[in-house]
């Protein structure tokens, strides 16, 4: 029985044994599909590449499917929607690359080189009414007029004609006023012209002779444009050559309120001082003199002007911003503070020693470099106003309207004798009285509201 169940066994065996050769051969067979599934799933080279698709999906946009072969433009619509937890990694994604994309620096109009410009002015010294006499150079007979034909030119930014529209639009519903001496006085004037060319402005409130005081209503455009003086910012009991007093009093520590206790009424306001600093003064502050510039006649001591100027500029910034956010202003409406940077004057010699400007064209870069004094003057205004700006309340912004290099460029843009009517009708006299502070209209003042218009819309 036993023997019958090994031969059994053994037979059953026997037909599931394959020859040597043959057991070869199969085992080789097997092997090769299995080398080549190996093969294809480790080496990268060998597999194929699937197209890489890029889906932007915009709400009712058309967008684009881009692979490795072509560029698709379908419909959002068309297109399915993806995950809840996909999208929200798309719209993360989003929000992480606009906030890496920095917004482009402000223009630096202070980097530039005045170029040749065929355009005529906007106007002339008979099509506008508000030139001070003694800037309107071509109504004076000043025979050159290649002085019109420059343009200012930033490196790396542009910087636009004027647009009277652009800017009278800006303007509706507005009141923009000019603080400051009579370099402030002159731009407006300059704005007031450039304004004219689409919309005459109408005198409708003036105080004395000197025309301190003046504002101007665009009745189209319900808008108003003032003129404050105020050559400190702060308050000042002024020289006066006919009682023998040459020298001003300037109160450090208290403000100008013909012009500041109307602030919360303002839209607009364009600051420029800095020539009155230069004249002898005595300054005082908390009720003592602090020191006195250009004034031995007196025991007081002798402190260099620059930094009574920053105090200045430094308190009114102050104050502006603390009447703001307090409630002497309006802080529901947006406000902006525009501070033009010293204007240099181009005297060849003492201003009051037939000191003269006789240049009729404009400096290359490197010909003429800003002094000392344009350069600390430049300097105190841009960092004052940038410490504002970074303190400044809600709905207030601070700007300055950095004009002192182009202005330096500019030998050719003041009056000079055309100050007065043919100044040389009599022939040529000892002496000649020179304005070279003040600039013609129109004339190169004029980029300093191109510069304007760009900062109050920006």
């Amino acid at each position: 029985m036993v023997t019958n169940f090994l031969q059994n066994h053994h037979l059953q065996n026997s037909q599931f044994l394959l020859p040597k050769r043959q057991f070869v051969t199969y085992a080789l067979y097997a092997l090769i599909p299995l080398a080549l599934f190996h093969y294809l799933l480790f080496n990268p080279v060998a597999t194929a590449k699937k197209p890489v698709v890029v889906v932007q999906v915009r709400e009712g946009a058309a967008v684009i499917i881009s692979s490795h072969h072509e560029h698709v433009r379908v419909n959002a619509k068309q297109l399915p929607i993806p995950p809840s937890d996909q999208g929200d990694e798309v719209l993360k994604k989003d929000a992480k690359a606009e906030q890496v994309a920095a917004p482009p620096p402000p223009c630096d109009y202070s980097d530039g080189e005045w170029v040749p410009d065929a355009r005529p002015p906007l106007y002339n010294g008979t099509s506008c009414a508000t030139i001070k006499d003694g800037q309107n150079c071509m109504a004076h007979g000043r025979p050159d007029t290649g002085y019109l034909y420059w343009r200012w030119r930033p490196r790396r930014c542009d910087l636009p004609a004027f647009s009277p529209d652009a800017f009278l639009g800006w303007l509706r519903n507005k009141h923009l006023a000019f603080v400051g001496d009579s370099l402030a006085r002159n731009q407006a004037e300059s704005l007031l012209c450039l304004l004219a060319s689409r919309s005459p402005p109408e005198l409708v409130y003036r105080d004395g002779e000197e025309n301190r005081f003046r504002r101007w209503a665009f009745r189209e455009h319900n808008a108003t444009v003032s003129i404050f003086w105020s050559p400190f910012l702060v308050k000042v009991a002024e020289k006066a050559e006919h009682a023998g007093v040459r020298h001003n009093n300037v109160f450090l520590d208290s403000f100008d309120e013909r012009w500041l206790s109307r602030l919360g009424a303002l839209d607009a306001v364009v600051l420029s001082i800095g020539h009155w600093f230069l004249i002898p003064g005595i300054y005082h502050d908390a009720g003592e003199v602090v020191g006195c510039h250009d004034c031995a006649e007196f025991n007081h001591t002798e402190i260099p002007f620059f930094g009574m100027f920053k105090q200045a500029v430094h308190r009114t910034l102050a104050e502006i911003n603390r009447r703001h956010v307090t409630g002497g202003a309006d802080k529901n409406k947006n406000k902006v503070v525009a501070f033009t940077t010293f204007s240099p004057a181009h005297f060849e010699g003492e201003w009051d020693k037939a000191g003269a400007c006789n240049k009729t064209r404009p400096y290359k870069n490197g010909e003429k470099e800003a002094g000392y004094t344009e350069a600390e003057m430049r300097k105190t205004v841009v960092e004052e106003v940038a410490a504002a700006a970074a303190a400044a309340g809600p709905g207030l912004r601070f700007a300055a309207l950095d004009v002192t290099t182009l202005a330096n460029l500019r030998p050719d843009g003041h009056p000079g004798p055309y100050m007065r009517s043919d100044p040389f009708a009599g022939g040529a006299g000892p002496r000649v009285q020179n304005d070279c502070v003040h600039w013609c209209l129109p004339g190169a003042i004029d980029t300093f509201n191109e510069i304007l218009l760009q900062t109050i819309t920006s």
